[in-house]
């Protein structure tokens, strides 16, 4: 009976693992997007964030935005508009991953045509969308890229635009200026040595403080000797009790 069980068990694990491997073969794209989306709610993953490489063009600039290269954003300019991505530290981006080859692919940015993927006849291969390709393929804007397990998405910017001057009274609603800062601090300087001024320094200005032993009265020269030795007696009673206990 327990043997039965068991077989039954493990083919209908095989079945699953047939059927997982089938979907991922088909859907890789959408299954990789649900696990990142459950992966979002996840408190101890929240190193993971989204990756992605975007493509500039700007006037006569052409680059690369990523946070592929070491968890970190940064911006990538190559001359020739070639940038290799693979684990191998030589690469323009290089990624610490297993299942990708030494030198993967390449994005490849083509003069008044666009931005292209490349695969290097890579082991694991290269997807977009979640198809295969075999030749260059330009790239749009929002595309999804998995080279071997690593994915990300590709966003394209070919516009700039420079925004109008904020309204002064919205401008004056945001963080001060350095100059207003500074202001303030020499304002409030004076203000605070004008009180001190007010004040004979012969005199003994008293701060009264509530605590667990009574209400002390301290001045410039600190607790008066009395208070000191009050202190003492009751730390000492408070102790005996204790001990008593």
């Amino acid at each position: 009976m327990n043997t039965n069980f068991s077989n039954y068990e493990l083919e209908r694990r095989l079945s699953l693992y047939h059927v997982f491997l089938t979907l991922y073969e088909r859907h890789g794209d959408l299954l990789d997007r649900i696990l990142q989306l459950e992966n979002l709610y996840q408190p101890s993953l929240k190193g993971e964030h989204l990756r992605y490489v975007q493509g500039v063009v700007e006037d006569s600039s052409v680059y690369l935005i990523t946070n592929l290269c070491d968890n970190q954003t940064q911006t990538l300019e190559q001359m020739q508009h070639i940038w290799t991505i693979g684990r191998d530290r030589s690469n323009g981006i290089c990624a610490d991953n297993r299942h990708l080859s030494r030198c993967h692919a390449a994005i490849q940015y083509i003069e008044c045509q666009g931005f292209y993927l490349v695969d290097f006849h890579s082991t694991n291969g290269s997807f977009v969308n979640g198809e295969s390709i075999y030749q260059p393929t330009k790239l749009q804007d929002g595309d999804r890229i998995r080279l071997g397990s690593l994915t990300f998405d590709f966003f394209l910017n070919h516009q700039h635009r420079v925004l109008p001057a904020l309204p002064t009274d919205l401008v004056t609603q945001l963080i001060p200026s350095t100059a207003n800062i500074q202001q303030q601090e020499l304002g409030s300087h004076s203000a605070a040595q004008k009180t001190d001024d007010l004040v004979s320094p012969d005199e003994t200005v008293q701060i009264s403080l509530e605590c667990a032993w009574g209400r002390l009265e301290y001045g410039r020269d600190g607790l008066q000797e009395q208070q000191k030795s009050d202190i003492l007696d009751r730390f000492f009673q408070q102790s005996t009790r204790t001990d008593c206990r």
